[in-house]
């Protein structure tokens, strides 16, 4: 028997930074996001023998383990810390794969997870809800590894879709937007996705818990306002408000950019002026900030120009749809 996953990577529109900690459990958070038509892929052989044996295509890796050799070493650490919280104990062949890099600001990386967990609870047959999936994988990742970031990514590939999500303490709330499927084709005429170059090291995250711990006010405005805009982007794009939905990614993309100054850089701010100066209304950077991809809002008349102009700069403009579907496990016969 052979068991296959697909999670979908996601677009996080508003709100993104105020799902890291200790902001949620103290303030609540609230980000809009949807997935899109790029996965993480995972596949999952049973073995007879006791080794775990992990292929990675991304990073053109394979690798053999005991259960009891799973040490945190910076080779496959995702893969690792997933097999050793959810005490896999028998012999099993992994392959993984992923549409975009970790550091995309897509959310490959706890989508990897996302993709790895549905795996194993296909396997074992276990009885774990969506919510069960997506905390499991925020687990794995941000307490067990450490490594820090936000809450949304693990809740946005699990359950698919256009998504609300709201943290408040220990608690995440997960609600699915009924959109007009009009509007959804219509925002996504609207929008760009240019790649902007590889993120830089992961302290922009560190910076900004810093900032939000040292209680510098001009970080708690900030996701604070951030917020509150992700709010109002719910409710512009759930009445169709299209263009005030685009001016409120560029209102984000000034909250966002004080949450520390490493969140954006010479090269993102010349696309980005470059974008607003032909026909752009609002847009921002994915994910945590310094690279990545950089999502824009524009006339579709416009687009090819703007289009063209961020490739001769430098961009690399990325087609995508959006992707209705969460985690999805199956299996078929070897």
């Amino acid at each position: 028997m052979i068991i296959r996953s697909k999670a979908p990577l996601r677009i996080s529109f508003g709100g993104g930074g105020t799902d890291v900690s200790p902001y949620p459990e103290e303030r609540g958070g609230a980000v809009l996001s949807a997935t899109i038509d790029k996965h993480a892929y995972g596949t999952l052989i049973p073995s007879k023998s006791d080794r775990i044996v992990i292929k990675s295509l991304d990073y053109d890796v394979v690798a053999k383990y005991r259960a009891e050799d799973l040490i945190f070493n910076g080779e496959l650490d995702l893969v690792k810390a997933a097999i050793r919280k959810i005490k896999i104990k028998k012999g099993v062949n992994l392959f993984l794969h992923c549409d975009a890099p970790p550091g995309s600001g897509l959310g490959a990386s706890s989508t990897m997870v996302v993709a790895l967990v549905g795996l194993f609870r296909h396997w074992l047959k276990k009885p774990w809800t969506d919510y069960d999936v997506s905390e499991l994988a925020y687990r794995i990742e941000r307490i067990d590894l450490g490594i820090k970031g936000g809450k949304q990514d693990q809740y946005a590939a699990t359950f698919g879709g256009f998504n609300f999500i709201e943290f408040n303490g220990p608690t995440t709330i997960v609600n699915p937007l009924r959109i007009n499927r009009d509007i959804i084709n219509e925002l996504a005429y609207h929008l760009l996705l240019c790649y902007v170059g590889k993120r830089g090291p992961r302290t922009i995250v560190d910076r900004q818990i810093k900032g939000y711990v040292d209680k510098n006010e001009n970080v708690i405005h900030a996701l604070d306002e951030t917020k509150k805009i992700a709010f109002e982007m719910k409710n512009a794009l759930l009445q169709g408000r299209l263009d005030e939905f685009g001016y409120l990614l560029h209102k984000g993309w000034m909250s966002k950019k004080r949450f520390t100054k490493n969140v954006t850089n010479k090269k993102i701010d010349t696309l980005y002026n470059i974008a607003r100066k032909n026909g752009v209304l609002g847009g921002k950077i994915l994910g945590a900030g310094g690279g990545g991809y950089l999502l824009l809002y524009c006339d579709f008349e416009k687009r090819h120009v703007i289009a063209e102009k961020l490739e001769k700069n430098g961009g690399k403009i990325v087609n995508f749809a959006f992707e209705n579907r969460g985690l999805q496990t199956w299996s078929v016969n070897e």
